[in-house]
């Protein structure tokens, strides 16, 4: 009996053992085959679609960035309107673009069309036309390192927008992050490249971990148009202002050593700071960053479909897909991983919003002492605590996700901006009291979107009229001429033998 048993036993284990390896055998030659080339990419290649052809799942994943259902406590992958929900952004940012429109961002599949869509662009009829330079482009489309390469990264900084109108077609994708002979990360923006220059280090010496990080600080990163750059004075040539630091007080720093202003505050006539999507530099000072989790890590996580694994181009939010993103090293329940980032993000929130209506208070209340006749002596104390108060929230708020990648540091910015707006306002309330003003300045309806527009002097129906025939007339064009141009580039396929 017991000699039928070890049988039976070795019988069934030899079975099993045979199915693993043919399983193992099967997915080795799955493995083999799964990425034969079928195309050659040669040079920069712009098209995804193209790309694609090679690697199946990932243009795949990728496409799913046009998947606008995700919502968040705070945070969505579909269109929101900024400034309707924080009416007093329009103040913080008279005189500048944003005043005008400013959504919440969708996949990297829209990167084209919504820059074409927004109203801060301005509304070109034909190409030299227009406000923006072409450095607005950079970090929009797969075209743009191709242009660099064509033009040279100084010309091509020297054009303007409306210049490349017929020449960045393809959203953000393969070629950016890609090289196409070897499939290895690589930079494609000079800017990220001579940022870590003036910081004495080489980028080159990353390792895979880091770059599947900095292929993303190409353009999640605090970044200003440098006008004054020798010899190439007019251009808008795209700096990162890292020399000395990347976190906000060194960046802060460098910006007011340089003498650099984004803009001049039509209110409190400040010259002001707009923060872009400091990211990365947040990003630096969390807890994920010190463990050496990168970027791709949360939201590009692995993924494995038909024995393959490989990575998710479905880039997005970490909490539209937790289990991926954050089992590989949390064991807490979802609800639970969840409700903690919500919890900081409720925080975080509290105090910028209480925040941003002080900068807006204080930016009417600098306008009413500048029309009573404040000298510009008696204003640049309480100018620098405007600018600085609002760079620092605009720093907070401006990154995408720091509530999260850095609560605490996070919270250091918002409440240092918090006490230097108080102190600025507190002088203005001085100010005020030696110009003969002892009352409160009248506020508008700092609840409105349309009324702090009109208040500032926009007219958004004109500005909306316009922008509509740009877009019906305009952009259908520049998208038709340079379709028409890509398919003259023919596709070369690889023998299968």
């Amino acid at each position: 009996m017991k000699n039928w048993i070890l049988f039976i036993g070795t019988a069934v284990a030899a079975f099993l053992l045979a199915l693993l390896a043919v399983t193992i055998f099967e997915r080795k030659s799955e493995a083999k085959f799964a990425y034969q080339p079928k195309v050659a990419l040669e040079g920069i290649e712009p098209r995804d679609s193209v790309w694609g052809l090679n690697y199946p799942r990932q243009y795949q994943s990728y496409l799913k960035t046009q998947d606008t259902t995700f919502r968040s406590m705070y945070g969505t992958s579909g269109h929101h309107d900024m400034l309707e929900s924080d009416p007093e952004l329009v103040i913080l940012w008279a005189g500048y673009g944003f005043s005008k429109d400013y959504n919440a961002p969708r996949g990297h599949a829209y990167a084209v069309e919504d820059i074409h869509k927004t109203l801060r662009v301005g509304s070109p009829t034909k190409a030299g036309e227009g406000p923006q330079p072409s450095t607005c482009w950079t970090c929009k489309s797969t075209d743009v390192p191709r242009l660099m390469s064509e033009m040279g990264v100084a010309e091509y900084y020297s054009q303007k927008f409306s210049d490349l109108g017929t020449q960045v077609i393809n959203p953000i994708g393969c070629a950016d992050c890609h090289n196409p002979e070897t499939m290895k990360l690589t930079i494609t923006r000079p800017a990220l490249i001579e940022a870590f220059e003036a910081m004495g280090k080489d980028i080159n010496k990353a390792s895979h971990q880091e770059m599947r990080s900095l292929v993303c600080a190409q353009c999640h990163v605090e970044y200003y148009f440098d006008k004054k750059k020798p010899g190439l004075e007019n251009a808008s040539y795209l700096t990162f202002p890292w020399k000395d630091g990347m976190d906000v007080d060194h960046v802060e720093s460098y910006y007011d050593k340089a003498d650099f202003s984004d803009w001049t505050h039509p209110l409190s006539k400040t010259p002001m700071l707009k923060a872009q999507h400091p990211d990365y530099e947040i990003y630096q000072m969390g807890v994920h960053a010190k463990r050496g989790v990168s970027c791709a890590d949360c939201h590009m996580p692995y993924q494995t479909e038909g024995g393959q694994k490989f990575t998710n181009h479905h880039i997005g939010s970490p909490l539209a897909n937790v289990e991926n993103s954050c089992f590989v090293c949390h064991r807490e329940k979802v609800d639970d991983l969840v409700t903690d980032v919500y919890e900081r993000q409720r925080k975080i929130k509290a105090g910028t919003q209480s925040l941003q209506k002080l900068i807006a208070m204080a930016h009417i209340e600098a306008a009413k002492a500048w029309e009573l006749g404040a000298t510009e002596a008696q204003m640049a104390g309480i100018q620098k605590g405007i600018r600085h108060a609002q760079w620092r929230w605009d720093y907070s708020v401006a990154s995408h996700g720091a509530a999260f990648h850095a609560p605490l540091e996070t919270s250091r910015i918002v409440t240092s901006a918090t006490e230097l707006i108080q102190n600025a306002r507190l002088d203005l309330a001085r100010l005020l009291a030696s110009l003969g003003y002892n009352q409160p300045v009248p506020m508008p309806d700092l609840t409105s979107k349309s009324a702090l527009q009109a208040y500032i002097g926009l007219d958004i129906p004109a500005e909306k009229t316009a922008k509509a025939n740009y877009l019906q007339e305009i952009v259908p064009k520049w998208l038709k001429e340079g379709k028409e141009r890509e398919k003259q580039k023919p596709i070369q396929t690889i023998s299968s033998n």
